[in-house]
């Protein structure tokens, strides 16, 4: 498959996207929790929203009421409490809940524009929260930016890694590394007693086995995320942001053991 050229920005060092062919498995959760925990690490960490027909980013780190600027050309992100830039066709709207009824040229445009027209500025990373499937968004996303790997979101059932395993293919196909997938919601811990029960029946299959790639993380169902109107770092409870601390070290370890790969 012959790719068009991609647009490396110098002032971004890495660029993450975070994939899953299945919606509701907290794809968009995970991408958040994964910039904040590197950011709380003293990353410099900007999300660009790419799930431009259900953008839930502004909504999910609490901004939905601020608006990003353009002067016509470029783009400007705003800043959350965290200091995390943020991206997002939500923020450019009127109303969060205003539809976006686009053909695929103007999606795909759109991406190209959120990476090569804004002004980013200097970054350690880049994390890409996509749409679900491998639509236009995504092979454009694939196709235009210079993604330094993905991570792969799923919940511990077959069907939904069936349909998983079509983003992971996609990825290959686009010669685009997978650092590892990231279990969620795989099982809760009673609040009366503590015992972990599991949520889903995998059949005794890990993740790996399942999907052919390294297991980064196996999240809980925190009751405290799910319900949350939004995710702010300092009032998540120390083992969410533990988990999302180990989530994010392991992911930096499979990107430099990529890169080292590629080098050698």
């Amino acid at each position: 498959m012959e790719l068009p050229e991609k647009k490396y920005l110098p002032n971004i060092k890495q660029v993450i996207g975070v994939i899953s062919g299945k919606g509701g498995v907290g794809k968009s959760t995970i991408a958040v929790l994964l910039a904040q925990a590197l950011a709380n690490d003293g990353k410099n960490v900007g999300i660009l929203d790419a799930d431009i027909t259900g953008p839930s980013i502004p909504r999910l780190l609490g901004i939905e009421t601020m608006k990003a600027e353009s002067d016509g050309n470029r783009l400007f992100p705003i800043l959350n409490e965290d200091g995390i830039a943020i991206l997002s066709i939500n923020l450019f709207n009127e109303a969060e809940d205003s539809p976006v009824i686009w053909r695929g040229p103007l999606l795909g445009k759109a991406i190209e524009q959120f990476w090569g027209d804004a002004e980013w500025g200097s970054l350690d990373y880049l994390i890409i929260d996509f749409p679900p499937g491998t639509s236009d968004i995504s092979l454009t996303a694939f196709q235009t930016i210079p993604l330094s790997g993905v991570v792969v979101v799923t919940t511990p059932q077959e069907y939904v890694s069936m349909i998983v395993r079509k983003s992971i293919n996609m990825a290959g196909l686009l010669n685009t590394p997978v650092l590892g997938v990231v279990e969620n919601m795989k099982s809760l811990v009673c609040p009366r007693c503590g015992e972990i029960i599991s949520l889903f029946d995998d059949h005794g299959d890990s993740a790996d086995k399942r999907l052919g790639v390294p297991v980064l993380a196996s999240l809980p169902w925190h009751k405290e995320v799910v319900t949350a109107k939004s995710i702010h770092w300092n009032a998540l409870p120390e083992t969410i942001r533990k988990d999302a601390l180990r989530m994010a070290k392991e992911t930096e370890l499979a990107l430099a053991s990529v890169q080292k790969a590629n080098k050698a």
